[in-house]
């Protein structure tokens, strides 16, 4: 197989890159050239908002592309006309945050999305962003020939969002650890080298359509997340499993200072961790332990000196420690009897 990957030094395109070369694809990446690409693949220079600046894309021809942008839906739309007939399917990295908000619990890929998105505009908001990607690929390529990957959370090595770092660098610090309850919050999210597999597994298939791709619901809980962390580190954190209303009383933000969690029995939950998947698992969608996601991430966070790398265009995330130890201490219950999970209300 030809690939061609739009980016492809960084999480995502990175775990893509790093599949093909183990399945012996030959891999193409196109990129502005500030990282160094992986060794075995040919790399192209350009910027893709530059004017010209998809010029070492005029000539050539691959099995498929893989792109993840998510700014202006225009780069894609650019993107997608040149490749236009010099490549056989078009596979973008989406997001299930097209859909109109909030899904219900248990959306499926014919749930209503986004309005106002066009395939060749600038840059707006995430979801209309995504949107006018996915609009753009279908524009050029057609249905048939365009794989909409609807991701969810995505975690994993080489992660640049700062979910599972910030977690694993803050268990490792030990100490009391505000851990948002109940422990046994079912959570949906997918390695980002189970999604790459599975992008490969799409293409070789010659799959079409939009698919939600993450991991089945309940495939782990907060609780199985926090104590992977623990083992992971080796640290002696003790989790005290905190009650939602508490948390929120404090004025803390879900899934920004407390990244993955949000409250149980409310929109966002069902919106962020209660998917139907269905239709990816029919496809080939397999998903590794959440032991292993969180292990692996830890080796990798120390084989890099232990501060992960930040995409410029998100927020960070975390929790202030101050407001961690107020919290903590205002807390009258305390920790669950003996810090097991699945004890909290």
């Amino acid at each position: 197989m030809r690939l061609l990957v739009l980016g492809g030094t960084e999480f995502v395109g990175r775990a893509v890159v790093e599949a093909a070369l183990g399945r012996g694809w030959d891999v193409t990446v196109f990129n502005r050239g500030r990282q160094a690409s992986a060794p075995g693949t040919r790399s192209l220079t350009g910027d893709r908002t530059a004017p010209g600046g998809l010029d070492a894309l005029a000539e050539g021809d691959w099995d498929a592309v893989v792109d993840t942008w998510s700014a202006a839906p225009r780069a894609v739309h650019e993107s997608a006309r040149l490749l236009r007939g010099r490549v056989r399917r078009y596979v973008y990295v989406s997001s299930c945050s097209v859909y109109t908000w909030a899904p219900p619990a248990g959306y499926a890929e014919d749930a209503p999305v986004v309005e106002g998105a066009t395939p060749d505009a600038g840059q707006s908001d995430y979801a209309r962003d995504k949107r006018g990607g996915e609009l753009a690929v279908l524009d050029a390529f057609g249905a048939d020939a365009s794989v909409l990957v609807r991701a969810g959370l995505i975690l994993g090595p080489y992660e640049n969002v700062g979910r599972l770092p910030w977690w694993l660098t803050r268990i490792a610090r030990g100490g009391p650890v505000l851990a948002p309850g109940p422990s046994g919050l079912p959570l949906q999210y997918v390695d980002v080298r189970d999604l790459a597999e599975w992008i490969l597994g799409a293409v070789g298939r010659e799959l079409s359509g939009p698919y939600n791709l993450i991991s089945p619901q309940g495939h782990a809980t907060m609780g199985e997340l926090l104590e992977a962390c623990v083992r992971a580190t080796g640290s002696n954190a003790e989790l005290r499993w905190t009650a939602p209303e508490i948390i929120l009383d404090a004025g803390i933000e879900p899934w920004t200072e407390l990244p993955v969690w949000v409250p149980p029995g409310t929109d966002m939950h069902d919106a962020l961790h209660a998917a139907d998947v269905s239709r990816a698992v029919a496809a080939g969608l397999s998903c590794r332990p959440v032991g292993e996601t969180v292990a692996d991430t830890w080796h990798w966070l120390t084989s890099i000196g232990g501060t992960a790398p930040q995409r410029p265009d998100r927020t960070r995330k975390g929790l202030d420690p101050e407001v961690e130890a107020k919290v903590l201490a205002a807390d009258a219950d305390g920790p669950a009897p003996g810090g097991v999970p699945g004890t909290t209300p």
